[in-house]
């Protein structure tokens, strides 16, 4: 009888522990709106994939096959600085600064450029396994994603992988275009929704939710044409925000719901 109680408690025990740790309900991250300061007109061919601001100049990447490139532009003006097209196959993706090197990921073609910042031209190449999405440059190092929940970090470098880490909540996001932002954070846009993440890159945890769905109506806009290029303005609590093929980038602050 005493052997039979005994294995009842356990039971319940186990059955606790295990009910605690699957059958718990994910804690909601606070959510956030969109405050409109001002917009600007953008180039409705790029099929924007990445956006970064280093002083007065705004680098922005785009893709498709045979219509990939980076540019660079002045913030204040627009005018064009400098530009260097991809060829065919090459994929455009995600850009950052690191340093003296403006890496540009591409989507499938698992290779990494690394170019000039000034002039744009490709000073080399980095292999790398999967597919390229967003990046970002963050306390010495390189964050990238893949499509997935998880980011990887890399050499700012070699761009050799060095880590990685997943979102402890919201496991059906696919993590696309990043933004370091000056507080540390990790700025996401969560394809192919209108939704941007607020990320913890040390411990994964998911800070905010943002909904930019209003910014351009999606009957103005196809399936294609997704929210995708975020870059805080240095210096400010403002944000620049494109998406592929939209005639408008909005320059804009987070707010609570």
């Amino acid at each position: 009888m005493k052997r039979n109680r005994r294995s009842l408690a356990i039971g319940v025990l186990v059955g606790l522990v295990i009910w605690s740790g699957c059958g718990a309900a994910e804690e909601p991250s606070p959510t956030m709106n969109i405050e409109v300061v001002a917009t600007r007109s953008h180039d409705p061919r790029a099929f924007t994939q990445g956006l970064e601001i280093h002083g007065e100049v705004l680098y922005e990447g785009t893709g498709l096959s045979g219509a990939s490139s980076v540019r660079a532009t002045n913030l204040s003006t627009g005018a064009e600085l400098a530009r260097a097209d991809l060829p065919a196959p090459f994929f455009g993706e995600g850009i950052t600064l690191a340093g003296d090197t403006l890496w540009q990921l591409t989507w499938q073609n698992h290779i990494a450029f690394a170019r000039d910042p000034h002039t744009l031209a490709e000073v080399g190449r980095a292999p790398y396994e999967g597919e390229g999405w967003g990046l970002c440059t963050r306390a010495g190092r390189l964050v990238m994603s893949n499509g997935t929940d998880t980011l990887t970090f890399r050499d700012p470098v070699t761009f050799a992988p060095t880590g990685s880490i997943r979102l402890t909540s919201n496991h059906n996001a696919r993590l696309n275009e990043l933004d370091c932002a000056e507080d540390g954070s990790v700025y996401a846009n969560d394809w192919p929704s209108d939704r941007i993440l607020r990320i913890d890159p040390d411990s994964g945890q998911v800070l905010a939710v943002i909904d930019a769905g209003a910014l351009l109506p999606h009957l103005t806009r196809t399936s294609e044409d997704t929210l995708n290029g975020i870059a805080q303005i240095p210096g400010t609590d403002r944000f620049l925000l494109a998406g592929k093929n939209w005639p408008t980038t909005f320059e804009v602050r987070f707010v609570p719901a």
